[in-house]
């Protein structure tokens, strides 16, 4: 089978400072996604449902909890040779530094990959939202006989000053490429799409960040140690060197790099046909089994939320929210358009109706809107929390405010009566 020829490796990202407070405390792939999941879930179950069971996951910042959760949650057969690693950053006698860049990750960590068989390595990116057969892409860069595969996107002219920006000509060889054009530059770098793709406006092909390379040129690309980026150095510097192909996807991806983005991508699952499908039984999303009880909902008014298990809801009213795991929310309490990510265990009930203790969830008669409630908040009784662009980007112990989204850091206690 072609997919055991196969080796994943799943770049974790830096230290996520645009997805901060969330990377506080937890590197980027760690990061709670849709209620009951990890960023790092969608790569590795793209791998899984596309046959490819050998998966590295790259990282170097708070990587205790990536670590914890990989352990507990991929397990494969005894008699297998599948498996998920987390390789952090490691110094050794030849590398004293932490990785530069994503082909610097990869560099740093091919001795742990050449002990492998594999004549194909598929490169990923650990922070995007996207559903995708990797078997196709591999067969794609088989048949062309190419020495690079790069996943591209169609995208519109003003989303493509953000991204790396390629033509190809009629076989999809990759031809030119150009790092985040400017707008002016754009008229000259217009590819064949699709008609669906054309009566958008998505003229423009970008780069993923998913790669496919062939054994022996990654180990001689990675034998320079002057590059180390392969969306600014290895791919441009390789494209007239080594035939690159293009395989075009047309579903749906998003790159999770902001705070926008990323609630942006949590409350897209709330719509009545979510562009990214959880529901789908061939390409379905794999997570830690936790074994929780159903959840309970009393008296409340539901529209279009989401809400994972173990949960204890008594609110007036949810909307347009994704309520995490083990959440409780009190009586009377309003949740709308929130990502609530739950929290990690329960309390007993003696701490619940213990006074001198915070209870974990939303309180009662709470007003919660526009925000970002990370594990473990403790949000008292009366708390009013109203975000929108009326609201200055600012930090506090508590909470930080991006774009209008508020959002409660992990584990924060905010007071009776909180109003913001």
């Amino acid at each position: 089978m072609i997919n055991n020829q196969v080796l994943g490796i799943v770049l974790g990202g830096g230290q996520g400072s645009r997805l901060h407070p969330l990377t506080q405390e937890r590197s980027k792939p760690a990061v709670p996604i849709a209620g009951k999941y990890r960023l790092v879930d969608i790569p590795i179950s793209n791998c899984i449902n596309s046959d490819i069971k050998r998966i590295f996951v790259l990282t170097q910042f708070n990587s205790a909890s990536l670590n914890r959760h990989i352990k507990n949650t991929y397990h494969f057969s005894f008699f297998s040779s599948a498996f998920v690693d987390v390789l952090a950053a490691e110094q050794t006698p030849e590398n004293k530094t932490w990785f530069q860049g994503t082909a610097d990750a990869v560099r740093q960590s091919m001795h742990h990959f050449l002990r492998h068989d594999f004549k194909y390595a598929l490169i990923l990116s650990g922070d995007q939202l996207y559903q995708m057969d990797y078997d196709a892409m591999i067969k794609a860069h088989i048949k062309s006989k190419a020495k690079i595969s790069i996943a591209t996107i169609p995208v519109n002219a003003k989303d493509a000053t953000s991204f790396g920006i390629l033509k190809a000509d009629e076989k999809n060889v990759i031809t030119s490429f150009i790092e985040k054009p400017d707008a002016g530059l754009l008229p000259d770098w217009t590819s064949d799409v699709s008609e669906d793709m054309k009566a958008e406006g998505r003229n423009y092909l970008a780069s993923m960040g998913i790669y496919v390379f062939n054994r022996e040129l990654l180990v001689e690309l990675m034998s320079n140690p002057d590059t180390i980026d392969f969306g600014k150095e290895i791919i441009p510097q390789s494209i007239d060197k080594h035939k690159t192909l293009s395989y075009q996807y047309e579903g749906y991806w998003t790159d999770i790099g902001n705070i926008d983005s990323f609630f942006e991508a949590n409350i897209g699952l709330t719509d009545d046909i979510p562009k990214f499908n959880l529901y789908n039984k061939s390409r379905r999303i794999y997570t830690r089994a936790r074994m929780l009880p159903t959840t309970k909902v009393s008296g409340t008014t539901l529209n279009k939320t989401v809400i994972a298990e173990g949960c204890i809801i008594s609110a007036a009213k949810i909307e347009k929210s994704v309520i995490g795991i083990r959440s409780r929310i009190g009586d009377e309490s309003t949740v709308i358009n929130t990502y609530m990510m739950g929290c990690d265990h329960y309390q007993s009930l003696d701490e619940v109706n213990n006074p001198n203790v915070n209870t974990m969830g939303i309180g009662e008669r709470c007003f919660i809107k526009n925000a970002i409630l990370d594990k473990n908040c403790c949000i008292g009784n009366d708390v009013r929390i109203n975000g929108g662009p009326h609201l200055e980007n600012t930090e506090t112990d508590l909470y930080a405010i991006k774009d209008g989204i508020v959002v409660i850091k992990k584990e924060a206690i905010i007071p009776n009566g909180f109003v913001l």
